[in-house]
């Protein structure tokens, strides 16, 4: 498959392999560290863990664009993988609640730093014309570790003891880091923009399908923190399904990620804009989710295909937030970029607090309710996008 010329297919297909690696490594304990960290206090403590890594990752992406200036995106990932390592370390061999947290908020944030850095690099290596169909490579790329990341750690899961999960993400690091050395020690920065955190929150806010944007991919990432959190809560503890049961339920749940985002990527490139796909995926992700509380049934296909549904609908909101946003920036854009990724760990803040505040009132079947209420919310921005085609 071939996107774009002069050399960069090499970088890009590394860059797709490096992300699969470093998304399986992240992954892998997403969907058991709510249940992890429930062992030591309630689902609401576990809820302002979430908020407080995320809080955190805010911060550090305000320094970004400064880290990227002074020593390059390849030294600030190199330093990133080593603080990952020890931070999953301490998880593995440590007992201590707090300590135990605190690396656990910290990992949050390396990640999404990382996660960071391998945007940089592949903007470095991409144009416009093909952007559809690069970040569609990408996120199915990314999203096929994701698929396989519920059925491995469900694996490896026995008996309610979660730390081999991260000791299989500690694994991981290893070829990861290989890999970014190899190919990547001499990679050439560009000139990273000077915008202060006021200017560039300026830029933002004073363009209309920027704000727009931004608020769609707040909105998704929304999404996916409640799942995250609350999903594997529910499904075990609620519902009744064991660990081997939700890998697969969460398996097949992540299934339209891969098959989807290629062909949906190459439709906004070259047929459809963005606007109409974004607004029939927060369509179908809200209606599927508002469904969720009248299937009260341990049936295990039942519940892998109306989370099967969120999931499409997902996917296609993902997948345009990303094209429609990588088409209105270049590699030098680190500014707005950070600011673009902030709406992951901005949501991550905001939906556990919503989360503690929604079980208060009502019983946790209920709470999906305000969750596809929100979604149905985006269409006040995805409906008056302009498209860039």
């Amino acid at each position: 498959m071939k996107f774009i010329r002069n050399g960069h297919n090499h970088a890009l297909y590394t860059i797709c392999l490096l992300a699969f690696i470093f998304t399986l490594h992240s992954a892998l304990p997403t969907f058991i560290s709510s249940s992890f960290l429930e062992q030591y206090g309630g689902a609401g403590s576990v809820g302002l863990i979430y908020s407080a890594r995320s809080l955190l990752t805010v911060i550090c992406f305000f320094f970004m664009s400064r880290l990227l200036r002074k020593i390059g995106n390849y030294r600030a990932t190199l330093i990133f993988v080593i603080v990952q390592i020890l931070a999953l370390i301490g998880i593995i061999y440590c007992n201590n609640f707090p300590l135990i947290a605190g690396l656990f908020i910290v990992s949050f944030a390396v990640i999404n730093l990382i996660i960071f850095t391998l945007d940089v690099f592949l903007e470095n290596h991409s144009d416009d014309i093909h952007t559809g169909g690069i970040r569609g490579l990408f996120l199915t790329i990314v999203n096929a570790a994701w698929i396989l990341s519920p059925m491995l750690a469900g694996a490896l899961v026995s008996d309610n003891q979660y730390r081999l999960v991260y000791l299989g993400a500690l694994l991981l690091l290893i070829p990861f880091a290989y890999l970014l050395r190899v190919n990547f020690k001499h990679f050439k920065d560009p000139d990273y923009d000077h915008l202060s955190i006021h200017h560039t929150f300026h830029k933002i806010t004073h363009n209309k399908n920027f704000y727009r944007i931004f608020v769609s991919n707040t909105l998704l990432h929304f999404f996916y923190a409640w799942m995250t959190i609350y999903t594997p809560i529910y499904l075990h503890q609620y519902i009744g399904f064991g660990w081997e049961e939700i890998g697969i339920i969460f398996t097949i749940m992540l299934l339209p990620f891969v098959i989807l985002e290629i062909p949906l990527g190459k439709l906004a490139d070259q047929k459809l804009g963005e606007k109409e796909l974004l607004s029939i995926g927060f369509v179908i992700a809200a209606i599927a989710t508002a469904v969720i509380p009248f299937i009260t049934v341990k049936n295990i296909w039942l519940w892998a295909l109306i989370l099967f549904l969120t999931r499409i609908g997902a996917a296609m909101i993902e997948v345009m937030n990303e094209t429609y946003f990588f088409k209105k920036i270049d590699g030098t854009s680190s500014s707005v970029l950070s600011f673009f990724r902030i709406t992951r760990p901005v949501a991550y803040v905001i939906a556990p607090i919503v989360g503690v505040i929604t079980l208060h009132y009502l019983d946790f079947k209920y709470s999906f309710f305000v969750l596809g209420a929100l979604l149905l919310y985006g269409l006040r921005y995805s409906l008056t996008l302009k498209d860039t085609k």
